[in-house]
């Protein structure tokens, strides 16, 4: 017996592309998208020099099972979490080393 897939379908492979591609600009309905205003744009912040934060790099890892288990039990975000710790040692030896 197969397996049914988990994975979402993707909503692209439903659309009507030859309708969206006819369709005028004045036909497109923006009644769920609330007006910019002037005031919007008074309060906006820019951003001069801006740098991206990079990229992160995937890698394959080993660490201990345990180690694992007990942050993935924190919940959502572990890796991120992992991230984070990883990143503060980095820092701080960084200082030392400077």
């Amino acid at each position: 017996m197969k397996k049914k897939s988990t994975s979402k379908k993707s909503q692209i492979d439903e659309t009507d592309w030859t309708r969206i591609h006819a369709m005028k600009d004045e036909d497109i309905d923006f009644s769920d998208i609330p007006e910019v205003t002037p005031e919007m744009f008074a309060r906006a912040v820019l951003r001069r020099n801006f740098v991206p934060i990079p990229r992160k790099k995937q890698l394959t890892l080993r660490i201990d099972s345990d180690v694992v288990d007990w942050y993935k039990q924190q919940g959502r975000g572990y890796q991120t979490r992992i991230n984070a710790l990883l990143r503060a040692y980095m820092q701080e030896h960084q200082r030392k080393t400077t």
